[in-house]
């Protein structure tokens, strides 16, 4: 795997990325020791997108491990730092979804200006929270993307943040929303808040977890109480259902208490086809990452193999 440190414009902010790309004899012309990656004869590599997950970081050691299977599999990578994330430019402590799809968009858009890439064959990665959402958005608006895999996603944003809490919690929680919006227009600022324990509940699971443990030094410690506004506005389950005929494969855990599974079984529910749903049991989170890597992304690949390398063929499958 070859990374080059690449940047792009995103609503006029430079935005920093990683362009990851399988081994090959020459710039242009993939590797034929690997003959199914160029399926379509375009002697391009497909390409893959990835926005990070809540929080996440695009040089996460989490994300790069998929990364290598993904271009020994025969495919180009591209991830990024959202906005005001990182190394890229844009408003600090700003989570917003509606903008982190469109940075989604322009990094599609970047892809497609190599001359390493097929843009017709660009796919969508995504993981944890607003990482596993955005993807769905995107694609139900983009018809650029042909094929999408969506890790922990949830299918409504404010009920996301409400299953975090108890009732009390959450009216005290709309309550500090009430008053920071009217701060902001009295007064020109909101309130900042911590986003692991103020937008997001402080699980134990949260608390003990080390998967982003490499980048967790860069990741902001507080961000506009407003983000919550965007994100309980935000439902991948009234759009997911226009990605079809484009395929989507979820990925779910079992008794997740960070992102709940119910809210992938309602996407799943909602999509089209082709569609699959991927549940992992006996772990849990942030533990299936490492307990189930070996058993998933292959599945992963096969997808993409499916729906995105094989330009060519049109494939439907009833689950």
């Amino acid at each position: 795997m070859r990374n080059e440190q690449v940047s792009f414009y995103s609503e006029g902010a430079k935005v920093k990325g990683i362009l990851r790309l399988p081994d090959k004899r020459s710039e242009c012309e993939p590797d034929r020791a690997k003959p199914s990656s160029d399926e379509a004869g375009s002697g391009r590599w497909p390409g893959i997108v990835q926005g990070p997950g809540w929080l996440g970081l695009m040089d996460s050691k989490l994300y790069e491990r998929y990364h290598r299977s993904f271009t020994e599999a025969g495919y180009a990578v591209l991830v990024f730092d959202y906005r005001g994330f990182g190394d890229s430019e844009g408003e600090k402590g700003l989570i917003l979804p509606q903008l982190q799809a469109e940075d989604i968009r322009n990094a599609i858009t970047y892809l497609e200006t190599r001359p390493e890439v097929d843009s017709r064959r660009i796919g969508l990665f995504g993981s944890g929270g607003t990482g596993g959402a955005n993807p769905i958005y995107v694609a139900a608006i983009d018809h650029r993307v042909k094929c999408v895999v969506s890790n922990y996603a949830f299918a409504s944003g404010r009920e996301w943040l409400r299953s975090m809490r108890r009732e009390y919690e959450w009216l005290e929680f709309l309550r500090r929303l009430e008053e920071d919006r009217k701060r902001r227009v009295l007064e020109g600022s909101g309130e900042m808040v911590s986003p692991r324990e103020e937008l997001m509940v402080a699980t134990p699971e949260r608390k003990e977890t080390t998967v982003k443990a490499d980048v967790d030094y860069r990741i902001p410690e507080r961000v506009w109480l407003r983000s919550a506004e965007g994100l309980m506005e935000f439902s991948p389950e009234d759009y997911v259902s226009r990605i079809s005929p484009r395929a989507i494969l979820f990925i779910a855990t079992e008794n997740d208490a960070v992102t709940p599974e119910d809210q992938t079984f309602r996407l799943y529910e909602k999509a089209g086809q082709p569609k699959k749903l991927i549940l992992q049991k006996e772990t849990s989170h942030y533990k299936a990452y490492g307990d189930y890597f070996d058993q998933v992304t292959p599945q992963i690949i096969e997808w993409y193999d499916r729906y995105l390398k094989y330009a060519r063929v049109e494939v439907w499958e009833q689950a």
